[in-house]
């Protein structure tokens, strides 16, 4: 069965990386000129087609809750008065959950958290502080990958080579009727290996499909360095049951859960809104900035 009903956002992390605003506010909970980081998320799933959305919350996360309340249905009510002023916002409903992770012990764990939600079938996982921009969400290319070949589709991008130790990398080969060479059959995965010891420069980023497999598998794999039980690890065991692919999106990435990519994900999407375009144009062409 390819396709799928339900999607996990994992809101659980402590947002490390953009303290100290995030001792009080949820990483996920930021803006991104007016809307939390999670709508974004939200918002692709929804226009990807999912009928459930999942979210993994923890401690200190009632500020989630009060935006989504469990069990609520994503209709006109959370929307802003005017489309026009959020032309991209999804136009259909889905439900929505919480399941609660008590201790943020890596993505896997998070992960493992849904599955008395999602059942036995084919799910997503979208990272919210993973912000991708086209005209065609990342997760409808990839529901499109999988409807076409199955099995887990992993969301990955070319990244710098001093980048690759943030990264899980994988080593892969492109198929041969692959459009514009974008797919890939994946042969191995790394978490965040050293430049020296990564098989590319190939990275996962927060956009997964991932068939029912991958729990049983999750919940046997060891934490590994940092405490964490990494999704990285679990699928290179899965790698030895069923195919993997990855596919080279389209769009453009900002990561906001690190300080400059919250900011550069603020400006490319002001940039896109036509209310703010031509105004933030204007200021960013007047700022004499001094790069010394």
């Amino acid at each position: 069965m390819t396709g799928f009903r339900k999607v996990v956002i994992p809101a659980a992390g402590l947002g490390t990386r953009l303290l100290p605003v995030t001792k009080s506010v949820p990483k996920e909970m930021l803006p991104v000129v007016d809307r939390p980081m999670l709508q974004y998320a939200v918002d692709e799933a929804i226009e990807s087609g999912c009928d459930e959305i999942i979210l993994v919350t923890g401690p200190g996360k009632e500020a989630i809750s009060d935006y989504y309340p469990a069990d609520a249905t994503l209709e006109e009510r959370i929307r802003f008065p005017s489309k026009e002023s959020l032309p991209h916002m999804p136009s259909r409903a889905a439900r929505i959950s919480h399941v609660f992770q008590q201790d943020p012990m890596g993505l896997g764990h998070a992960i493992c958290q849904a599955r008395g939600s999602v059942g036995e079938e084919t799910f997503a996982v979208v990272l919210c502080d993973d912000i991708i921009l086209h005209k065609v969400s990342c997760l409808r290319q990839l529901k499109t990958v999988q409807e076409a070949h199955g099995g887990c589709i992993l969301a990955v991008m070319e990244v710098p080579r001093n980048q690759i130790p943030c990264y899980g990398i994988v080593a892969a080969e492109p198929l041969e009727d692959a459009e514009q060479g974008q797919l890939y059959r994946v042969l191995d995965l790394v978490e965040k290996p050293s430049v020296q010891d990564a098989p590319s420069d190939l990275a996962i980023v927060g956009r997964y499909l991932l068939t029912p497999s991958i729990f049983e598998i999750l919940d046997q794999t060891e934490p590994s360095a940092g405490g964490e039980v990494q999704l990285t690890d679990g699928l290179r065991e899965l790698l030895r049951e069923e195919p993997i692919y990855a596919y080279r999106f389209q769009g453009d990435r900002y990561d906001a859960g690190d300080k400059l990519g919250f900011l550069m994900a603020n400006l490319a999407v002001g940039l896109q809104r036509k209310e703010l375009s031509s105004s933030l144009r204007q200021h960013l062409a007047s700022l004499k900035i001094s790069l010394r």
